[in-house]
């Protein structure tokens, strides 16, 4: 029987399930608190017992920052293939790509990215300088990399400002959009001093979002494109899909960024879409599953925004929300995942 290794690194905090909401928040709406309450270690659980009926040997480990834990636990269990869902080790984003070096080094396959995609697509800054030296479509921008008494620069008002190295909207809030030189200014001070990395400075793409998700290795496939509905976003906060519109149900942002998918589009311009998430996926070399963040202006020029490698696979959200839209049920973009890792397993052997 094939054994699958479903590897995660979470902290025990994050095995408690969100508190209920209280109406002491004394908000001036009513959040939608039941999106999604299960742990994370649940969300894990849940896919090895899906592998389990899919036929597979399947268990999880929770690595949380033990290396002789994880390279041990490989050793004695040898699995073979892991689902990799570790997205940093020691706190530590940028580790990211070498938790798959190491299987890499131990000869397992693995799902999703290799270690040189995650490390290009963790780095905004060579994630723009590669899709550029291709000719994608990207935001103007400038890289700031330690404080200064003035920033000049030559880019067009408004601005969004970001950590160059953080992913799930880390450092994004609404004061991430700034329309002049002050707020300018005061931005990059804060993402310098409290983020402690290069600041990425790029010109504002005003208009609809779109997430496209991609799956497959050799011939990979554009499932049904989602849009990110800012139509009801109170006019004091700005359309972005900011670290609370992901992460805080107690946000109004949170409750204002509805996906749509399949999204709203012509069909000459989502065959663009799609055609644009293809080569970016290519060039950022990721392979079974990713997700492309596009914005699309008034002229309906589009703006690659990121390539997130290995997307959350929580049912119902994000990636699989695309996949169920295209037919396939929870449990076929497991297999098929799976059976990525270990068609590329045989060429270790």
């Amino acid at each position: 029987m094939t054994k699958v290794a479903v590897l995660f690194n979470e902290p025990v905090s994050e095995t408690k399930k969100q508190d209920p909401y209280d109406p002491k928040h004394n908000l001036d709406f009513v959040p939608v608190m039941d999106v999604h309450e299960a742990t994370p270690f649940e969300d894990y659980e849940d896919i090895v017992n899906r592998l389990r009926s899919l036929g597979f040997g399947a268990y999880s480990l929770n690595l949380a920052d033990n290396f002789d834990l994880l390279v041990n636990n490989l050793k004695t269990e040898k699995p073979d293939v892991i689902f990799n869902f570790v997205e940093l080790f020691y706190e530590e984003v940028t580790y990211e790509k070498n938790i798959a070096g190491i299987y890499e080094l131990l000869g397992i396959p693995y799902t999703g990215a290799p270690p040189h995609a995650l490390a290009n697509c963790q780095s905004k800054i060579l994630t723009k300088k590669l899709l550029r030296a291709h000719k994608i479509r990207i935001p103007d921008f400038v890289i700031i990399e330690k404080p200064a008494d003035e920033y000049p620069h030559n880019l067009n008002y408004p601005l969004i400002i970001k950590p160059a190295y953080e992913d799930g909207s880390g450092g994004i809030d609404n004061d991430a959009v700034v329309y002049d030189h002050e707020a300018f200014s005061r931005r990059v001070n804060y993402i310098l001093s409290d983020f402690r990395q290069p600041v990425l400075a790029e010109e504002f793409i005003a208009g609809r979002e779109f997430n496209v998700s991609v799956l497959g290795e050799k011939d990979p496939v554009v499932l049904p494109i989602s849009e990110i509905d800012f139509s009801e976003m109170p006019p004091e906060l700005e359309k972005i899909v900011s670290f609370q519109a992901k992460w805080d149900p107690l946000h109004v942002a949170y409750h204002k960024t509805q996906p749509v998918c399949p999204a709203d589009i012509p069909a000459g311009i989502a065959k663009k879409i799609e055609e644009i998430a293809l080569t970016c996926y290519e060039i950022m070399g990721v392979r079974d599953y990713a997700r492309v963040d596009i914005r699309i202006n008034g002229k309906n020029e589009i703006f690659v925004l990121e390539v997130n490698p290995n997307p959350d696979l929580t049912e119902g959200l994000g990636f699989m929300r695309s996949a169920e839209y295209a037919g396939f049920s929870y449990n076929d973009i497991l297999l098929k995942i799976v059976n990525f890792a270990l068609e590329r397993g045989k060429n270790l052997k």
